[in-house]
């Protein structure tokens, strides 16, 4: 940019440029843009906008998290974790980050340069709530005593665990603890597989100490949160066993800093299985929660020496072993005799349960051959786990001898915290469900979509059948059903014909036959995020709430049925009709109809009015979609008018938003061969 002085630039000689009034006003707006949007600040409209909240909290608030949600004029939010800490809370306000380069800039435009680096003083134990902007890092001091055991944990992707459009995917913390001269003592960016990093530390001798918090690739923006809690808080950092069995007392040896001397070891009592969580408490402050599996199988220790064949620890299946990889190179090895050709499932539990193993099964029979073998697994209902470390096999033993079943860490790492649970079972079908989003806004008396996941175990295929539980009059679910083999459907929910005040609170279940007997399984609230534009994941909620809104239009869009005969026969290459019924036909012609996501090779071919509503004309593309495929089409009726057939489709701006005013009740269907 040229050097400007009262509005007139020097120019060449001979040259014929001049500063003009165009100029300035240009000048003029892009200092504006530069002020409110700095260069590196990254313009992200869905966090564009600010609402202040204040929120009491009760005496007896339950420790730790929470969700918080909104409630507009268009509906409810999604849900966003909230913390009740017991701690004094520390606020950092509101600062802009530093930007050397801007800093120049504005002062050449006339502006004034940004504010240094944020610096506070605080007093232990604390909760430090801030937000770091681009190239922003932030500082906290305090005084401690020499000896005191000083923990730093961060909750960065802990409140916010994906952005869509930051890479990796979150908030990345990085701690730094420097003393009172300026020193470099300890840096951390994660604490083992999780990246919200944790600082523990002696303290050396009495002084002044200083913490800084920033992000690894100094990004920064609004939703760039953190929580810091730091003190001589109790902090757990690992257990053994990972598990134990249901209603059967058994002793648990913990590890971590600042633990009261009796919570060493302590002696716990879970009645149901499942995943639980885990917390001590010491004068009267409460550590961080651990996960902590209960399950029904017969429970066992591993013991060493273990580490081959020749060594090999006899189990009985069914069972659930408790071990570590005590050493780096460590391998454990169990010797079982299965029946001849049984099917046997052989499953480690680690990383979900917060261990840093990195499990690696291998199967082999008496003369060392390898069966089969096993690094990583997916468990879906572990959304927050980036890195699914856990082993799973499904295999069929050979005849005659035993079989070994051999665990070792994937990078030979080891130590006291490498613990897991491993099951040898035959097969135990199940199932759990997961079902997004957790947050509905719909209209009263109409539809909304939502998917229904179904994470199968141990290869169970049976089909399973939604339901809504002890849900108020009114609600009800269209094609709620999971068809065998298959991991998920969308469906609809219809609302009831009066507004809500409050958002209501659902409950679905599934239930399935499982060796004769019916299985019932709750559906876990959950939201699809995306993880750096690419990965998406399924992270739970605790609840599914629903927001009935008031109906603008409700004579027409009320009350709308699906008249055909379901499943819809769809032929492989030909098409199906199916008859919808609207309370106020001849309105239809105010409106088009879309498909919403429809399986592949499944398209609307026309639509086209009968005397009680409209006939949608569905085609199967034999190319891309084949017999025996099943599930839901769902439809989305939008503002405009209906086509006529034979007619050229409407033009109009591609960037134009279409946003739907209303949804059909789920079509159930099936594509059929050609008859």
């Amino acid at each position: 940019m040229a050097n400007r002085s009262n509005s007139r630039v020097k120019r060449p000689p001979g040259s014929t440029n001049a500063w003009t009034a165009a100029d300035e006003k240009q000048l003029t707006e892009l200092r504006a843009k530069l002020l409110k949007n700095p260069p590196n600040r990254q313009a992200t409209p869905a966090i564009a906008e600010t609402i202040t909240l204040e929120i009491a909290i009760g005496t007896n608030a339950p420790v730790g998290a929470h969700e918080l949600r909104l409630i507009g004029t268009n509906g409810l939010s999604n849900p966003l974790r909230f913390y009740v800490g017991q701690y004094n809370e520390f606020t950092k306000p509101p600062v802009r980050a530093p930007n050397p380069d801007l800093d120049k800039l504005l002062e050449r435009l006339g502006g004034k340069p940004q504010l240094p680096r944020y610096t506070a003083r605080i007093r232990l134990p604390a909760v430090l709530n801030g937000q770091i902007l681009p190239g922003g890092s932030d500082r906290y001091s305090f005084s401690a005593r020499k000896g005191q055991r000083i923990v730093v944990a961060v909750a960065a992707r802990q409140l916010i665990p994906y952005l869509a459009d930051a890479v990796p995917g979150w908030f990345q913390a990085v701690l730094t603890l420097y003393d009172n001269a300026g020193r470099e003592l300890a840096c951390v960016d994660d604490f083992r597989f999780n990246p919200d990093p944790v600082l523990c530390f002696n303290v050396p001798k009495d002084g002044l100490y200083e913490i800084e918090v920033h992000d690894a690739l100094y990004r920064g923006r609004e939703d760039f949160v953190y929580r810091i809690t730091i003190g001589e808080v109790p902090f757990l950092t690992g257990l053994f066993p990972l598990g134990c069995s249901a209603g059967q007392p058994t002793k648990v040896t913990l590890a971590g800093w600042n633990l009261a001397e009796t919570n060493q070891t302590i002696e716990v009592n879970f009645p149901l299985p499942g995943i639980h969580e885990l917390v001590v408490t010491n004068a009267g402050r409460v550590s961080n929660p651990m996960p902590f599996a209960v399950d029904t199988l017969p429970e066992c220790i591993e013991t060493e020496p273990n580490n081959s064949q020749a060594t090999a620890q006899a189990i009985v299946a069914p069972v659930i072993v408790n071990g570590r990889i005590n050493a780096p190179g460590d391998v454990d090895v169990f010797r079982f005799e299965p029946n001849d050709g049984a099917e046997i499932v052989v499953e480690v539990i680690a990383r979900r349960l917060d261990s840093p193993l990195d499990s690696v099964l291998r199967v082999t029979d008496a003369a060392g051959n390898q069966i089969a073998a096993n690094d990583d697994s997916d468990d879906k209902s572990f959304g927050l786990i980036t890195h699914q470390a856990d082993s799973y096999l499904h295999v069929r033993c050979p005849s005659g001898g035993p079989v070994y079943v051999h665990v070792c860490d994937a990078q030979r790492k080891g130590g006291p915290d490498y613990a897991y649970r491993l099951r040898v079972s035959p097969p135990r079908h199940d199932f759990a469900l997961m079902i997004v989003p957790s947050s509905l806004s719909v209209r009263a008396g109409m539809n909304v979509p939502l998917t229904v996941y179904a994470l199968r175990k141990d290869s169970f295929t049976n089909e399973i059948t939604l339901v809504l539980s002890n849900a108020p009059d009114g609600f009800s679910l269209a094609g709620a059903r999971i068809g065998p083999g298959q991991d998920n459907v969308r469906l609809t929910l219809k609302a009831p014909r009066l507004p809500t005040l409050e958002p209501v609170a659902l409950s679905v279940v599934g239930v399935a036959t499982i060796g004769g007997h019916n299985v019932v399984r709750h559906a876990v609230p959950a939201d699809d995020f995306m993880q750096a534009f690419a990965y998406h994941h399924l992270v739970p909620a605790n609840e599914l709430c629903v927001m009935v809104l008031p109906n603008r239009r409700p004579r027409v869009m009320a009350g709308v049925q699906v008249l055909s005969t379901t499943p819809v026969k769809i032929p492989a290459g030909g098409t199906a009709t199916v008859q919808i019924s609207m309370p106020v036909p001849a309105l239809a012609n105010q409106f088009e109809f879309e498909l919403d996501s429809p399986p592949d090779g499944i398209m609307l071919q026309s639509v086209e009015p009968f005397d009680r509503g409209i006939q949608l004309e569905i085609g199967a593309d034999p190319a891309r979609v084949k017999p025996g495929v099943k599930g839901n089409l769902i439809v989305n009726v939008t503002p405009g008018r209906l086509q006529q057939a034979g007619s050229e489709p409407a033009t109009r701006p591609q960037a134009q938003r279409r946003v739907p005013i209303a949804t059909f009740p789920a079509i159930p269907f099936e594509i059929v061969g050609q008859e």
